[in-house]
């Protein structure tokens, strides 16, 4: 009997070969071959008149073949097979490449269904390479991702195989498919592959995105609930309201927002597991150091680790000024500290003289030890692996998380990527941040723009000019390197140039980024090592070459470099496409989660969720882009189902838990 595990090579027509293919596309199972979804279908039911055709469409036409087939022989590897073909409205020349049977499966006066594309020949229409079926077909055709050396006629036979014998698993409870209007797993699977209907298609496509996008949020929402583990680390007072009262500003309705959900979550037995997402400017090391100040009133210590000895250097300059006149102690411990003032450092944390430690992943190593570490911050966290920010944690028994980022991703994709915690957004900017104007252009302005830069740079201002690449590498695209030589040698040979990049080693990248916070170099040639960290409110120029070759979000955070002190700033696009919708959208907005939105419809999640180090599945038919609604409504029958059966140990939940354990076997078990 077929089931769903069974082994792809013992299915007819398969074989030890022909599995080793199967394996390159993800399929070494029955179940993994019939979750193998077509991409597309060709309708051979949807007959187009040829006279109605138009060069580089696709079609399916019913007609009559009205000549011999006559042979080509183009070279050694390569024979044409040419006829006409004709309907009731016009004829049509047919080209076939390298098919010697054409002539005993195709006659001169007999009627076929034909599937492809119309191509110019000259002046000519032609179609080539179709898909040639008897006249009575008129179904559809699954076309499945395939590989070298598997087709997707051969994937498709393969389905056709064992679809009609196999037992498929049914996972969602009756009461979820009842409230949903969901058809059955074995419905689904049949219909997605080989749909009787639209109709029947289009309800094994729900059924089938719903079961995806629920599944993923289960397996998550139990995750969420096995990390919230009992602390010690318990606040009893909120010292926030004081704290704000220290500052020379006034936190914005956001800022104060998210800091009370984080002393919320930090008042409870259960420990805080939180990322904070706010835009470039938005004030997220404020709220940081309200929720540290809040803690180490209460008696615990607190530790935040930065991706770079700068920027743990700025948060060390930020704190010590927020908690200058009070009894809060603050130390810096990075690489380049000496090896006698680390000891000395390292002992007074042990010994709980320093209330808050900001470092690098000099704070990691096993011989910094805490008297009562209670809370744990990250900056930047997408530069840290998930190892790192456990050994920081396990600092502590079991101590508050909280994860920051800059980089705006949309709330949807938030929720995948980091579904095991609970997100706060600083959706608002403080209102001395200006925003910054920005100008889509070609390479044809570079005079003018040099000519800008000059005029800044003699004012007393500092300037980024960004490239895409670090060295030559053959193509038309220039380098920082090449960028940076051409500069000093002659537009700016009179002007203190740096170069940064991400070969450099990390002193040397530290040495750079000090001088130009310095006001030594008056412009900085990097590649995108300058997105995160560095605040620079002298900077108020970014030149970003070759704009089309980033992202739009990547873009955003390189912006999000100026505009961080007084002086107006502006940004320019330079691309041979001069502005493109993309860049369109950047010039049109500083929103970075609007943008960000922007960016998911023109790329889709792929590049938010390609990355492997998530240990996420990935999707086999839901889109983001098209798909949030019942998103959503997985989410809340998710919650729903949850309520009532904490751990989906209930008889009727038992496929459900199966199922989710293990597609989300990656995440569950790091």
């Amino acid at each position: 009997m077929i089931t769903e595990n069974t082994d792809i090579r013992y299915i007819k027509g398969v074989g030890e070969r022909r599995a080793g293919l199967f394996a390159k596309l993800g399929i070494t199972s029955v179940g993994a071959l019939l979750r193998h979804y077509p991409r597309s279908f060709e309708d051979f039911g949807n007959i187009t008149p040829i006279s109605d055709c138009e060069a580089g469409n696709t079609y399916c036409f019913k007609a009559k073949v009205l000549s011999e087939i006559k042979e080509y022989r183009i070279r050694s590897n390569m024979v044409l097979y040419r006829f006409l073909i004709g309907d009731k409205t016009d004829t049509l020349g047919v080209v076939v490449f390298n098919n010697r049977f054409i002539k005993n499966t195709v006659k001169p006066g007999n009627e076929y269904l034909f599937y492809g594309k119309i191509n110019l020949n000259g002046m000519f229409k032609e179609l080539s390479a179709p898909k040639i079926k008897n006249i009575s077909f008129l179904g559809k055709i699954p076309v499945y991702n395939a590989t070298e050396g598997l087709t997707s006629s051969t994937i498709e036979k393969t389905v056709r195989t064992v679809i009609n014998d196999v037992e498929i698993k049914e996972v969602l409870p009756d009461s979820v498919l009842a409230s949903q209007d969901l058809c059955s797993a074995d419905y689904a699977i049949k219909n997605i592959h080989f749909p009787s209907d639209d109709e029947a298609y289009m309800s094994a496509k729900k059924r089938l995105v719903f079961e995806e996008l629920f599944i993923l949020q289960l397996g998550l929402k139990l995750i969420k609930r096995g990390r919230k583990k009992t602390t010690e680390s318990i606040i009893s007072k909120d010292y926030s309201d004081e704290f704000a009262s220290l500052l020379p500003f006034k936190l914005t309705n956001a800022q104060t927002r998210v800091i009370k959900e984080c002393i919320f979550d930090m008042m409870s037995e259960k420990s805080m597991n939180r990322m904070i997402q706010g835009d470039v400017g938005s004030g997220k090391t404020a709220v940081a150091a309200a929720v540290m100040y809040t803690a180490c009133k209460n008696g615990l210590q607190a530790a935040i680790m930065a991706p770079t000895e700068v920027l743990a250097e700025q948060h060390f300059s930020s704190f010590t000024s927020f908690f200058n006149n009070t009894e809060i102690k603050c130390c810096l411990l990075t690489g380049s500290v000496t090896k006698k003032k680390k000891a000395e450092i390292k002992e007074y944390i042990k010994e709980g003289k320093y209330d808050i430690v900001i470092g690098t992943h000099a704070i990691i190593t096993d011989d910094v030890e805490f008297s009562n570490l209670g809370l744990v911050i990250t900056d930047e966290q997408h530069r840290f692996g998930v190892n790192q920010r456990l050994k920081l944690s396990r600092k502590g028994i079991n101590p508050h998380t909280l994860v920051m980022s800059a980089t705006p991703i949309p709330r949807t994709l938030a929720m995948i990527l980091y579904g095991d915690l609970d997100i706060s957004i600083i959706d608002e900017y403080p209102k001395n941040r200006k925003p910054v104007k920005s100008y889509a252009v070609t390479p044809d302005y570079n005079e003018r723009i040099y000519a800008f830069l000059k005029k800044e740079i003699n004012s007393g201002r500092q300037c980024y000019i960004v490239c895409p690449s670090i060295e030559e590498n053959g193509s038309d695209i220039e380098s920082a390197e090449e960028c940076y030589k051409r500069l000093s040698e002659k537009d700016f040979k009179e002007y203190n140039l740096g170069l940064i990049h991400g070969k450099m080693k990390p002193k040397e990248k530290d040495s750079v980024m000090k001088a130009f916070k310095d006001g030594y170099i008056q412009l900085l040639i990097s590649t995108t090592v300058i997105e995160v960290g560095i605040d620079v409110p002298n900077a108020t120029v970014m030149v970003i070459e070759n704009a089309e070759q980033f992202g739009l979000s990547q873009l955003h955070q390189l912006r999000g470099r100026i505009g961080r002190g007084e002086y107006d700033s502006t940004c320019i696009f330079v691309s041979p496409h001069g502005k493109t919708k993309r860049i369109s959208v950047l010039v049109k907005s500083n929103d970075g989660f609007y943008i960000a939105d922007e960016d998911l419809k023109l790329r889709g999640p792929g590049d938010f969720l390609g990355s492997k180090q998530h240990g996420l599945p990935e999707f086999k038919i839901a889109d983001l882009c098209d798909d949030l609604e019942i998103f959503r409504v997985a989410g809340n029958v998710a919650d729903n189902i949850l309520k009532n059966d904490c751990e989906l140990l209930k008889s009727e939940h038992s496929a459900l838990r199966e199922k989710v354990f293990e597609t989300l076997d990656t995440v569950v078990h790091n």
